[in-house]
């Protein structure tokens, strides 16, 4: 599978691709901005899935919503938790991931 592929898939179905949110962390073919960008998606899925056990749907197995934001953490130690859309499913807009410098 290309890069650009294996990209394309993870950005639609970040599971398809990846076990775990630190399999996403540990792509030597990922820049930080496409980690990113894949951890987003997963967050927002993962949401969905919390908001559908809430309501009474069966419990998914898997991964976590906390287990994505704690990957999510570590390449953006600035989440901005109240800055996410005003749905119920929540969600971090792109706002919410404060810019950061990195440590040299």
């Amino acid at each position: 599978m290309t890069h650009e592929t294996k990209l394309a898939r993870a950005l639609l179905d970040p599971q398809d691709v990846y076990e775990t949110p630190n399999d996403v962390l540990n792509d030597p073919d990922l820049a930080e901005s496409q980690k990113i960008e894949v951890l987003r998606r997963w967050e927002y899925d993962a949401s969905e899935l919390s908001v559908a056990e809430e309501e009474g749907m069966a419990q998914a197995d898997g991964i976590s919503l906390y287990q994505v934001l704690q990957a999510l953490h570590q390449l953006v130690p600035d989440i901005d938790p109240d800055r996410s859309p005003p749905t119920k499913q929540g969600g971090l807009d792109r706002g919410a991931l404060k810019p950061h410098l990195k440590k040299a």
